[in-house]
């Protein structure tokens, strides 16, 4: 596929799954330059997303390689929510940076998202996301030479674990069940969306996604999934794994009702003490920084720290109202 923004001897072509490994080996690349390996892809966890039924490889993701056929640039589409709601992720070899690789992926990746309007209620307003490092001036002015505003920041946070966790104390009457798929996936699903809805972007996805993104993934682990019960009620929930050989907290969430009681502070001890006990010695996290639930000050004060900082960019494609659950 040929494109004029692309230097001569760089082709921009449609990935394909033997470029696994070549595409994993890029992401590690230009996360390493910016600072933050714990956010690249692994292979098990890459594959993953290129098999995911809602994405298709020859329509949605690219690849540029250079005259040698090295891989030096990737992207990748997705439809997050009710086709409205969009992402993108980009990566540039630093070593190939100035060369038309980043615009010409931004470029397909914008022809590809304007195709996916036709898809969506005609009344929702359709949006495309990007977040790359806040310290990665040159994508920061690529985006914004193509359309789009910065929106939000984030934060990867982590804790190294040198020594004993802080035990965790649950508030009263809350108490610890061992997850049982069958049983409780689908409450986990609800009390899950329940304690995210009032965050910002937050998009509901249908249960069979759900399942698919947690039951299904390589790093399913259920004995560090620990769901907080009140009687009969879930009151939050932490759902950990392993990210590049750390410990992650993919979800950590308290439904409104059981918020300040501490609950959250213990859930986050549990997850220390848990990997702690594994002998994992780092766990992160990835959060807002401008979170309304106060959660930045509740990993702080758990003895994480700021790793590194994201921004998210985002290009408006079409004015409407917001999705809804």
């Amino acid at each position: 596929m040929k494109d004029l923004n692309l230097e001569e001897g760089y082709t921009l072509r449609a990935a394909r799954m033997d470029d696994l490994s070549a595409v994993v080996k890029l992401v590690y690349d230009v996360c390493e330059d910016d600072g933050d390996t714990d956010v690249a892809y692994s292979p098990e966890e890459l594959k993953e997303v290129w098999e995911d039924p809602n994405l298709n490889m020859n329509t949605d993701t690219w690849v540029v390689t250079d005259a040698e056929g090295r891989m030096v640039g990737y992207e990748e589409f997705y439809n997050r929510s009710q086709h409205a709601a969009l992402l993108g992720d980009g990566y540039v070899h630093p070593d190939h940076i100035g060369k038309g690789v980043g615009t010409a992926m931004l470029r397909a990746l914008d022809k590809r998202a304007r195709e996916e309007i036709t898809k969506a209620d005609p009344e929702l307003r359709v949006f495309i996301q990007n977040s790359m490092s806040i310290e990665d001036t040159v994508a920061r002015e690529m985006h914004e030479n193509e359309g789009y505003n910065p929106v939000r920041f984030f934060w990867r946070m982590e804790i190294m674990l040198n020594e004993t966790p802080t035990a965790p104390i649950f508030p009263e009457g809350i108490e610890l069940r061992p997850f049982d798929a069958e049983a409780h996936a689908k409450l986990v699903h609800d009390a899950q969306s329940e304690a995210f809805r009032d965050h910002w972007g937050f998009t509901p996805v249908s249960h069979e996604i759900w399942k698919r993104r947690n039951l299904e993934s390589h790093e399913y682990r259920p004995e560090l999934w620990f769901i907080a019960w009140d009687g009969d009620q879930i009151a939050g929930i932490a759902v950990n794994q392993y990210k590049m050989g750390n410990g992650w907290v993919a979800i950590l969430g308290v439904r409104k009702p059981w918020r300040k009681l501490g609950l959250g502070l213990a859930l986050l001890q549990k997850t220390f003490t848990a990997f702690y006990q594994l002998g994992t010695k780092k766990v992160g996290l990835g959060v807002d920084a401008a979170s309304q639930t106060g959660a930045t000050r509740l990993y702080k004060r758990a003895g994480m720290r700021v790793g590194s900082e994201y921004v998210s960019y985002e290009k408006e494609l079409r004015a409407g109202r917001e999705i809804e659950e």
